[in-house]
């Protein structure tokens, strides 16, 4: 008989006090783990959801020049490490061994190994080659420094780094091989800077700096001198991504301009020009690369939240689609030296795995298969898309999770949701553990998109821009409980949210604006104050919030800003919270969960407190993530599941 939750529950409830003295310690919390007003977690539960807390991926990251073996991203330990790939479904042999999680790329040529990592999710990345286990440093040590590019002969690397001043991300390059040869190429004001491509002849590169989600600003360095020259009309609000150079000197990219979506096109470095290339209207093209010999292009399409990978000829213009990949979410194309493309693909059924892509053939070939703690992923529930009309009649979307009616009959719990960014977008991808509350629970879980979301063009992601239109986005969640609540599967007397870093903000506000309709919200990451928020955040990305948030300089905007914090109505939160914190977050700061449960705690109002003090935003360490959803586990059966 299959172990479930509840069965533990009734069980718990209904042994005689001789039974429960006799009961088994609970499960030990992990070290740096805070569980402030938390129940222990019981040894059966950790036993009950055990296979779903076992699963992996294996995030494709590179090709490997030399051995042509693929370089991904996996955990068998505690941690994502690397590992290499030699063929297709054959051993990941681990390279990497550290106690961070760890990313990396090969310089094209000799096969050089530069990886990535931070510090207990802090964020501040530094920079190293990797060889025979060793780490070498070719970064300062303490700065936050993010990796770009190799040129195209791969003796130089381009990364961006705070160490000048510990805000400004100034633009490096450096021979990975001698660590002294790194060197400031350009010094620029604000956190969004990147060398997104070098130039074939690696005189010059393309820089992009990322002002907002709507606006990216070009432009042409010269290497040398360390000139800026700006290409296109910054005044203009249009948003570049991607920008590389193609081997004939060709400078490629993707662009919203003159469109309310991201083309793929090519654009004069000199007029600024762009020239779309792909012939999609509707949809964002996410993300592309180009083969090493300029024969073709693999782009990535984001219709409606599901990936379609195409192949554009540049001297035709045709355009071929790869029909065999599942259907789910695609990242991390990158085209091999010898024309191979390697990608990532995510889906209800498949807990992201790396495949790789003939571009002659199409044929698609998957390179690992990882497991699922003996789960038949098969079994997985595909989402289903559920579309509504909001207060003010703007369409919004959201991906439904339905548990199996032969075995759940009757109407269900909900869980709604809601994704961070706010520039980002709910994707139906693999759902790892929630997969126990919808195939052992019973629960239905709602992922929504509401105004503000990415993916639905650039009009679409204004609708939530400011703090006068902030709480617009709140009220979508009204239009979709509206259309939940009158399902004959949903339970409207048992919904729930969920949500977080911005959507732990929206989970905030919803249990505020919603708390007759929620009975408990969990609330992860999550901003309680803007104007604390943004003068807290660190001061690299501080800007980059202004412009999404508002600017709490200013009194309007600071007095509004206010307002709208879900703090400022904690009178009004009457339902039960658990509040879940990174303490080393460098986005939102662990203070803004601190004034939080205290002020709920003040009202005599229930809120659970789990701290992961080796913890960024969000949990990335096993041992973290399985408490934590154990802990949700308990708080759900306690408050919604009853």
């Amino acid at each position: 008989m299959r172990f479930t939750l509840l069965a533990f529950t009734a069980l718990t409830l209904a042994a005689s006090p001789a039974l429960a003295e006799d009961a088994p310690a609970p499960m030990p919390k992990p070290a740096a783990i805070e569980a402030d007003g938390v129940p222990p977690v019981p040894q059966a539960l950790a036993q009950a959801t055990r296979p779903y807390m076992e699963f992996r991926t294996a995030g494709f990251l590179d090709w490997d020049p030399q051995s042509k073996a693929m370089l991904v991203a996996t955990r068998f330990g505690n941690v994502s490490q690397l590992h290499s790939v030699a063929g297709p479904l054959m051993m990941r042999r681990q390279i990497s061994f550290e106690a961070e999680p760890m990313g990396g790329a090969f310089a094209p040529n000799d096969g050089t190994l530069v990886v990535s990592k931070d510090r207990g999710g802090d964020e501040f990345w530094q920079l190293y080659t990797l060889k025979n286990g060793r780490l070498t440093l070719l970064t300062d040590g303490k700065s936050r420094n993010e990796m770009g590019p190799f040129s195209k002969d791969g003796k130089w690397l381009a990364y961006s780094s705070t160490r000048r001043n510990g805000t400004d991300s100034d633009l490096y390059v450096v021979d990975p091989r001698d660590p002294s040869t790194t060197r400031m190429v350009a010094q620029v004001k604000g956190g969004g800077w990147a060398i997104t491509g070098f130039a074939p002849d690696a005189k010059s590169a393309v820089v992009a700096n990322y002002v907002s989600v709507q606006k990216s600003d070009l432009y042409a360095l010269d290497l040398a001198s360390g000139k800026l020259t700006p290409i296109g009309d910054h005044k203009q609000k249009i948003a570049h991504g991607g920008a590389k150079f193609a081997p004939d000197g060709t400078l490629w990219a993707t662009s919203d301009a003159g469109s309310d979506f991201q083309r793929l096109g090519t654009l004069d470095p000199k007029t600024g020009k762009f020239t779309a290339r792909s012939p999609e209207a509707k949809w964002d093209v996410e993300s592309f690369d180009i083969a090493a010999d300029g024969s073709f292009i693999a782009y990535v399409v984001n219709e409606a939240g599901v990936s379609k990978l195409r192949l554009l000829d540049p001297a035709s213009g045709a355009v071929r689609e790869v029909s065999g990949l599942p259907k789910g979410v695609i990242g991390g194309v990158s085209i091999a030296p010898w024309g191979t493309i390697g990608l990532t693909v995510s889906s209800a059924r498949v807990p992201t795995d790396a495949f790789a892509v003939d571009p002659r053939t199409l044929a698609v070939t998957r390179w690992t298969e990882s497991e699922t703690g003996g789960l038949d992923p098969a079994a997985n529930v595909e989402p289903e898309l559920v579309e509504v009309k909001s207060f003010d009649g703007e369409p919004v979307s959201g991906f439904l999770y339905r548990p199996d009616p032969a075995k759940f009959p009757g109407r269900r719990p909900l869980i709604v949701n809601i994704h961070g960014g706010p520039e980002g977008q709910s994707l139906p991808a693999f759902r790892g553990r929630t997969n126990y509350l919808i195939n052992e629970l019973g629960i239905a879980v709602f992922y929504p998109n509401v105004r503000g979301s990415t993916g639905f063009g650039k009009r679409f992601v204004a609708l939530d821009n400011g703090p006068f239109l902030r709480e617009n986005s709140v009220k979508d969640i009204g239009a979709f409980l509206d259309r939940l609540a009158g399902d004959a599967a949903i339970d409207p007397a048992r919904m729930a949210v969920q949500g977080g870093s911005y959507g732990g903000y929206m989970c905030y506000a919803s249990a505020i604006r919603y708390g007759d309709r929620f009975k408990a919200a969990d609330c992860i990451v999550a901003i309680s104050n803007f104007v604390t928020f943004l003068e807290n955040t660190q001061s690299y990305r501080r800007d980059l919030r202004r412009v999404e948030y508002g600017d709490e300089r200013d009194p309007k905007q600071r007095a509004k800003l206010m307002e709208i914090s879900p703090l400022s109505s904690v009178d009004k939160l009457a339902i039960p919270l658990l509040v879940v914190t990174g303490g080393n977050d460098p986005r939102v700061p662990k203070s803004e969960a601190d004034q939080m449960v205290a002020a709920v705690r003040a009202k005599g109002r229930t809120a659970w407190h789990l701290v992961g003090l080796n913890e960024g935003h969000g949990f990335g360490k096993k041992e973290n993530q399985d408490y934590q959803f154990w802990t949700e586990l308990q708080f759900w059966q306690q408050h919604l599941l009853k």
